[in-house]
């Protein structure tokens, strides 16, 4: 079954952005719209556990929701070692 789209279509746009790069979106009622959560899982995350981020669903500033949500997963821990890897590889 496929997740409802988010109402803001920059946020819509991040959210595509962390999926294609392997992340699960959990569409929730409540305070926030949904979480995004780490494909990787792994301890070394700086959130601890493995990385979880909120979904507002009325942020204040779309377009600065979007840009902290795609943050998030550009900085992920493990995603940055995996492709500082992939770079080291190729050359």
């Amino acid at each position: 079954m496929a997740r409802s789209l988010h109402s803001k279509k920059e946020v819509e746009e991040a959210l595509r952005y962390a999926e294609g790069q392997g992340w699960r979106v959990e569409v929730r009622g409540g305070h926030a719209w949904g979480r995004i959560y780490c494909p990787y899982n792994d301890e070394e995350c700086r959130c601890g556990e493995f990385c979880i981020t909120s979904v507002w669903s009325t942020p204040k500033n779309p377009g600065n929701h979007a840009r902290a949500l795609r943050r998030v997963v550009d900085n992920c821990t493990m995603h940055r070692k995996l492709f500082e890897a992939d770079d080291g590889a190729k050359e």
